[in-house]
């Protein structure tokens, strides 16, 4: 795919959009549907690379990790993450538009395609047949991403008219559920599987990815049974072949792109589709110019001790004077603290220093442009950047880890979880971080269902810790009152009367009566009277 994104430019989004009714008489789509555009494939793989090039927004991936309990937003609101982060947002949020615009520009893309491709002279039908497939996953892809932010929302299964556009009213969220997931089954038997895509093609939409959205799409809407049998047939590799990469750390490196793990990625290539938000979220000293995206202490304090204990459970040898020691290795990944050993693209490193005092461009300095946790991001940083720290590097959406965890939480959910699940799942994913003790790498029978509940779903947190999951995962299981109520906090550089010294970084609120959906937007429902509010919004 990298290849097609170098050489076949995009459509400008401009000309696609239909985002909200008013665009919708804008669009000049009769540039793109008559009969002197949809002349060749290469013409159709263009509109297609464009529906590829819409399915999500880098500061979308980044950035909603603060919406949730794991980063804070602490400069402007990208994305919206400090409003919806705090709860201080409504339904006239430039975040809540957006997402609603970006994802029906993306399913216009995509009408247009399955309405017009079919169209093209003399193309080979099995080609059409797997572009109409990418077209439909991408289709349904949005529309999952719609409905689990929104609930109810319009589903769009053509291009609508002018007029059907300003009178559309919202489908259940069940019924939107039903459509995606039959869409999704209808793709899997046509889509080629990774190992059948040519390395000029890689990227694209496979079999497998089709099969990890549903198991996706059924994780959410809690259907345990159905996330077994799909997540099965995928560790069965009925999908494609598919393993966990050796290094935890590699994984987010630019070497290893398209590794055995990667199973759904946003394609980026230097210096023709890039992004840059490192460039706010990477050690100062490390060529960042500020800090807006900072990991919480919240999300330090989740990773485990070597011995597979918690940091507050007796015997875990827990050190708060030394507290990133005998610690999950996947913390070191994914969070860089006080006195990180930083590695450089030649493989040498040296030390950040964060704490108040040290005199380094990376110290904590209340109300200045470096952390307002104490904390920065590594993983992701990409070695090999351009200036500004702008980056080609993939980014990914769904990865086989994410396929063992969604087997696990089901089969304990379903009470199935043994010995055996373990092994298959947690385990590994242990072992690859760089686990060795038994006790963290073996299977206690003797926490029971909830004890493993909060095992696995502690799990997810430090597996997928900065890679934007957090927020749906809260949602879902219903605890985000739980965790995002009272202050998100920092490292211990605060006074010790306060909350034991750990900064004080943002007061947060989540009503579970309101916030568990983002409401309408507020200008769709000025144009479309039809499109009905969500409850208290």
């Amino acid at each position: 795919m990298k290849n097609i994104f170098k050489h076949i430019k995009f459509i400008p989004v401009l000309l696609l959009l239909l985002t909200s009714c008013e665009d919708l008489d804008q669009a000049p789509e009769n540039q793109f549907t008559d009969s002197t555009y949809w002349t060749s494939t290469d013409k159709a793989q263009t509109f297609l690379n464009t529906a590829y090039s819409q399915m999500q927004k880098s500061q979308y991936f980044f950035y909603n990790e603060a919406l949730s309990d794991n980063a804070y937003n602490g400069r402007g609101d990208n994305a919206g993450a400090a409003s919806i982060g705090a709860g201080i947002y409504d339904p006239s949020l430039a975040r809540i538009k957006e997402e609603w615009n970006d994802r029906y520009a993306g399913i216009k893309t995509c009408n247009l395609i399955l309405e017009n491709i079919d169209r093209v002279p003399n193309a080979d039908p099995a080609v059409i047949a797997r572009m109409k497939a990418e077209a439909r996953f991408l289709r349904a892809f949005q529309h999952f991403q719609l409905t689990t932010w929104f609930g109810d929302i319009p589903l769009l299964k053509k291009d609508p008219s002018l007029q059907e556009a300003t009178s559309i009213s919202r489908t259940s969220h069940a019924e939107v559920i039903q459509f995606i997931l039959s869409e999704l089954d209808a793709v899997i038997a046509v889509l080629p599987k990774n190992t059948q895509y040519a390395a000029a093609d890689r990227g694209k939409i496979t079999a497998g990815a089709a099969a990890a959205l549903k198991a996706r799409v059924y994780l959410y809407e809690g259907n345990w049974a159905e996330v077994v049998q799909v997540t099965e047939k995928l560790m069965a590799m009925n999908y494609g072949q598919y393993s966990l990469f050796p290094s935890y750390e590699g994984l987010f490196q630019a070497q290893n792109e398209y590794s055995s793990e990667d199973i759904l990625s946003l394609q980026y290539v230097p210096q023709f589709r890039m992004w840059g938000e490192f460039f706010d979220m990477a050690p100062l000293s490390a060529g960042a110019r500020l800090n807006a995206l900072a990991p919480t202490q919240e999300l330090v304090d989740s990773y485990l001790m070597l011995n597979g204990k918690k940091i507050n459970e007796a015997g875990s040898g827990y050190n708060e004077n030394d507290p990133y020691v005998n610690r999950d290795p996947r913390l070191t990944g994914t969070v860089v603290y006080d006195q990180y050993k930083w590695r450089e693209a030649d493989g040498s490193t040296r030390t950040i220093s964060i704490k108040p005092g040290s005199s380094s461009p990376d110290e904590f300095v209340q109300g200045s442009s470096a952390t307002p946790t104490g904390y920065y991001t590594r993983k992701y940083y990409d070695t090999q950047h351009l200036t500004s720290l702008q980056s080609g590097l993939n980014l990914m959406l769904i990865r086989y880890a994410d396929v063992l965890l969604m087997y696990a939480e089901a089969k304990n959910e379903l009470n199935q979880m043994t010995s055996g699940v373990w092994d298959q799942t947690i385990r590994p994913i242990r072992v690859r971080a760089g686990f060795t003790d038994g006790a963290a790498l073996g299977f206690n029978s003797s926490l029971g269902q909830a004890g493993l509940r909060e095992v696995i779903r502690n799990e997810r947190r430090t597996e997928f810790g900065m890679e934007g999951l957090r927020i749906f995962d809260i949602r879902r299981w219903k605890i985000a009152e739980n965790v995002l109520n009272g202050y998100a906090h920092g490292a211990k550089f605060g006074i010790s009367s306060v909350d034991n010294g750990y900064l004080r970084v943002n007061l947060r609120t989540f009503d579970p009566d309101k916030h568990y959906l983002w409401p309408i937007p507020r200008d769709e429902r000025l144009i479309n009277t039809n499109l009905s509010q969500n409850p208290n919004w």
